[in-house]
């Protein structure tokens, strides 16, 4: 079993001046800690389950480029990138730009996009849900072809690519792992079975019911389920333990995940907890898991 951290709020104490120090502080615990992974959210503004719009919000790349320069080990990514947000080649140019500088830890998370508060504060294009599926198959599509090499033109219904030529190529081979974000049973998952090397869902009730349904399409599809890492990210509310952590993967575990990404709340310190919750997991959860 796999532990991430997931770190969605940057309002650290001492303000601005010290989101730096505190975000390099946590990536570094995280790291040499032995966590799998680090993931920041593609938000341009706050999310209302996590604080107002206007408390503060990194971009996201640039605080992985960041994250990967103080770091030696954890893979790197979103959780998850709006398709909106980037064109696609730019958006597999800066993912590969990660890839290299990080020595091959970078993941592309990415999903159909929902905040339309930020896209409508910054100007971005927000279109209507089905087109952002499109637009997010069409984004799968050529993030295939560009990792594979391939230079010749690429003509969808959205996006239309002359050349689209990615060098240096990624060192992750045979490319960075692509995890689609979001449970939506019809296309949301689809999209993984048929173009993805992860999931990621949220831990709740309907976890099982998820899982069945990614099952299911990964078969019409002729694609292997256990070649799919099953992610999930879940919360800690209140002041957490590292025996609430250890008996979150062991429930986590036995319904199929492999990776459990534990989202660190506004004033929690999670990174060393979740060391120690890692060590006491290994004994507990098979390996592999």
């Amino acid at each position: 079993m796999r532990i991430g951290l997931q770190v969605p709020s940057f309002t650290f104490p001492g303000g601005p001046e010290q989101i730096g120090p505190a975000f390099a502080r946590v990536a570094r615990e995280a790291d040499q800690g032995g966590l799998h992974s680090l993931w920041v959210m593609d938000h341009f503004f706050q999310i209302g389950m996590v604080g107002p719009p206007q408390d503060p919000m990194l971009e996201g790349y640039s605080a992985l480029a960041y994250a990967a320069a103080l770091t030696e080990r954890i893979t790197l990514g979103t959780m998850v990138t709006g398709v909106t947000y980037r064109h696609p080649g730019v958006l597999v140019k800066t993912v590969t730009t990660l890839d290299v500088l990080s020595g091959g830890r970078a993941w592309l998370g990415i999903g159909a996009a929902w905040n339309d508060e930020e896209s409508r504060g910054l100007g971005v294009p927000f279109p209507p849900t089905a087109e952002r599926f499109e637009r997010l198959e069409e984004t799968l599509r050529i993030a295939h072809r560009m990792w594979e090499g391939d230079e010749t033109p690429f003509e969808g219904d959205h996006y239309t690519l002359e050349r689209p030529l990615n060098s240096p190529p990624a060192l992750r081979r045979p490319h960075p792992p692509i995890l689609v974000g979001g449970g939506g049973e019809k296309k949301t998952l689809r999209f993984v079975a048929k173009y993805a090397d992860a999931c990621n869902l949220f831990d709740g009730d309907e976890l099982p019911r998820k899982l069945e349904v990614l099952k299911e399409h990964c078969e019409r599809e002729g694609r292997d389920y256990a070649e799919i890492e099953k992610t999930s990210l879940t919360f800690f509310t209140g002041t957490p333990s590292v025996g609430a952590a250890v008996d979150t993967v062991g429930r986590l575990a036995e319904r199929g995940i492999d990776q459990v990404i534990f989202s660190q709340g506004t004033g929690q310190d999670l990174a060393g907890l979740l060391t120690e919750a890692q060590a006491q997991t290994e004994k507990i959860v098979p390996a592999g898991r």
